[in-house]
């Protein structure tokens, strides 16, 4: 673990250094914020260029070190030689602030990472919680199964394909992997600096997008707690009955007679709430229609993917905003930042695919924007038209370069590849229009009890004319309308990731918006009481959401297929491949990371992947070995798995098994066999 914490360290040390000789004059915590994110940056890209070049191994990672060392010695070359800017009371101010909300929730971050990422149990199984039951496996399959290999690498739960899938957030986990850490910490520790990262962007884009003293601190809280108003689901009729917790139905069943203890009802409602399988008020596809998930329970922990592109694609904004307004703040910048800002975009596309697409409808509405208003808030000196779209052009031609070669190669080859389902879609409503069937709730009425009162808020903020938050929500603009026209992958539900960063970019035009507000009401007496009224409207479901998930547990993994997991990391080629189910709770695959001919289409549909073909194989080799040997041969297989899902789901001829190939290992979960040519023959 040593070794990986040094390597990362250096990593951040270069980025912070980086941005110093580069960016003197934005403030100190900016600077340092944006040199840790740079740093993780080069830390998921070079060792990867390095497995372009030899393997995913400590060669490629030495090979990185040394291009980072010279990338920084570049910047100091060509860096800014003006005074950095110093330490103030606004940046004490903003310290506070990290502390009062950006430390909390840090703290809340590990802990969820640490509960539910493979929280080793002691009785030796591997636990996690409610929502990375279904996603964490394949991203373990990724970190594990990364090491080793030479890129562009196969999906290592259906070779033949190449992992197209962003994986430059997982393959950074695959460094500390390497490096020494156990699998647990590997998956842990990046997150979570990762999390405490955004959580200081958001505060960072806050102060540097309002004009308010707390605004920052408002927007960040109506970001990260988001919820809405599906606590009304769950408590609308508390105090008129007893109700029980039935687990096969979709919510409470009423029995019995009315009763008159308030508390016991309400306290029932909440063990359901966090006792149910999602039952909380911001994740009730069903009966409900709430689909408003809040972003640390459902997104941040789970998507590992979108946590790697919120980290990365927040300094972008702030670069946006900064760097390429109508009237610069710091008009000696020599375009620094404006190169640096191309270069970062152009990086987004392999680490998420859908913050670079936000960014780039995000960049299209502020350059609308500018070209016709400009930004009379700005300070120094407004640029004229042609200026304006010159730079523009220059921030999206080094993105471009940078990021086509990833689209092409990856993204768009998985989109359009041979048997695979359409990726692009018109769809009006993301997921309240279902398979663009009809709509279930009223257009406004849907978003109304999603996102709650916030919602309402950010309608009336749009009828003021601040010329900073209009330009702001045309940044925004561009990414609702795409989210709510256009299905980009098959899984509607996969919309909210563009949604959710127009959001953010919406909380801060509501923030700015309550902070005047506030002022407005300055001797009214009923103004306290008014703000926690609305406070507890506004952040109760996520509060409940939050709660639930501190304590949800699952088993992963028991300790028999934990067991048989290491047995198979242990004692098998690193390229071995093996055929087994297709259960998304595979040792082989996630513990591990070795290749298997077919994983489960909870990943590989919504991967655009038709499995039907290699479905039936499994079901023909495990039913008879003996009359199918061209199977395995047909992938390469060298080992078969046999446990309780094989079991379950076929069925399994173990006799026949016994004949082609020697059994190399058994437990009371679990057994392998070897291939072996001779027997098969």
């Amino acid at each position: 673990m040593i070794a990986s914490l040094a390597y990362t360290f250096m990593f951040l040390f270069f980025g912070v250094m980086s941005v110093r000789f580069l960016l003197p004059r934005h403030r100190p915590l900016n600077r340092l914020w944006l040199g840790l994110s740079l740093g993780l940056l080069e830390e998921m890209w070079l060792p990867a260029i390095g497995a372009f070049l030899f393997s995913f191994d400590v060669e490629a990672h030495v090979f990185a070190a040394g291009v980072v060392f010279i990338l920084t010695i570049l910047c100091w070359f060509l860096r800014d030689r003006r005074m950095p800017a110093e330490w103030d009371e606004k940046e004490t101010a903003l310290l506070r602030q990290l502390l009062v909300i950006g430390l909390p929730l840090t703290i809340l971050g590990i802990w969820l990472q640490y509960t539910h990422v493979m929280r080793v149990a002691a009785d030796g199984s591997w636990h996690v919680g409610q929502s990375t039951y279904g996603d964490l496996p394949m991203h373990l399959s990724f970190i594990t199964g990364l090491v080793g290999k030479k890129f562009p690498a196969d999906y290592p739960f259906y070779p033949g394909n190449r992992l197209s899938y962003p994986f430059l957030m997982d393959s950074l986990s695959s460094t500390f992997y390497l490096l020494g850490c156990s699998l647990q910490a590997a998956t842990i520790l990046p997150a979570s600096l990762m999390m405490a990262l955004c959580y200081m962007g958001v505060l960072v884009l806050a102060r540097d997008m309002t004009s308010g003293k707390k605004t920052a601190l408002l927007a960040a809280a109506l970001f990260f707690l988001n919820g809405g108003l599906g606590f009304l689901y769950d408590f609308d009729l508390a105090g008129s009955g007893v109700w029980t917790a039935d687990p096969d139905a979709p919510f409470l069943t009423r029995v019995g007679q009315t009763v008159s203890d308030w508390f016991s009802t309400v306290s029932q409602r909440v063990e359901f709430i966090l006792t149910g399988y999602y039952k909380t008020p911001t994740n009730q596809p069903d009966p409900n229609n709430l689909r408003w998930s809040n972003v640390i329970c459902d997104m941040m922990v789970p998507q590992r993917t979108l946590l790697g592109g919120w980290c990365m694609v927040i300094p972008c904004f702030y670069l946006l905003n900064s760097e390429l307004r109508a009237r610069m703040r710091d008009p000696e910048n020599h375009n620094r930042g404006l190169v640096l800002l191309g270069t970062w975009a152009g990086a987004l596309p392999l680490i998420h695919t859908h913050s670079f697409l936000a960014l780039g409808l995000a960049s299209f509405g502020a350059m609308c924007y500018d070209l016709i208003h400009g930004d009379p808030k700005a300070m120094v000196v407004r640029k004229p038209r042609g200026r304006i779209l010159l730079r523009y052009l220059a921030y999206a031609a080094i993105a471009a370069v940078l990021a086509v070669p990833q689209l092409v190669l990856f993204t768009f080859a998985q989109t359009f590849q041979e048997g695979s389902r359409s990726f692009l879609t018109l769809q009006f409503n993301w997921v309240n229009n279902p398979g663009g069937y009809g709509m279930r709730d009223l257009y406004l009425w849907f978003y109304i009890k999603n996102i709650g009162l916030p919602f309402l808020a950010l309608i009336a903020a749009l009828f003021e004319k601040n010329p900073r938050n209009r330009r702001i929500f045309c940044m925004a603009l561009p990414i609702i309308l795409a989210a709510e026209f256009v299905r980009f992958q098959p899984n509607e539900y996969d919309n909210n990731k563009l949604l959710y960063l127009a959001w953010l970019l919406c909380c801060m035009i509501i923030a700015d918006w309550g902070s005047r507000l506030w002022k407005k009401l300055e001797g009214f007496g009923g103004r306290r009481f008014l703000a926690a009224i609305v406070a507890v409207v506004t952040f109760l479901s996520a509060g409940l959401t939050i709660w639930r998930e501190c304590v949800s547990d699952y088993t992963a993994f028991g300790q028999p297929a934990v067991e048989a997991g290491e047995y198979v990391k242990e004692n098998t080629p690193e390229d071995a491949v093996f055929i087994t189910g297709t259960q998304h709770l595979n040792p082989v695959l996630s513990i591990a990371g070795r290749t298997i001919v077919c994983g489960p289409d909870l990943w590989l549909y919504w991967h655009g992947f038709d499995t039907a073909e290699r479905n039936e194989e499994l079901a023909e080799f495990y039913g008879d070995p003996e009359s199918y040997p061209e199977i395995p041969e047909k992938y390469g297989a060298e080992y078969v798995y046999v446990s309780s899902y094989e079991r379950q789901d076929y069925d399994v001829d173990e006799e026949g098994l016994a004949k082609i190939g020697e059994k190399v290992f058994e437990n009371r979960e679990a057994s392998i066999y070897r291939l072996t040519r001779e027997k098969a023959e």
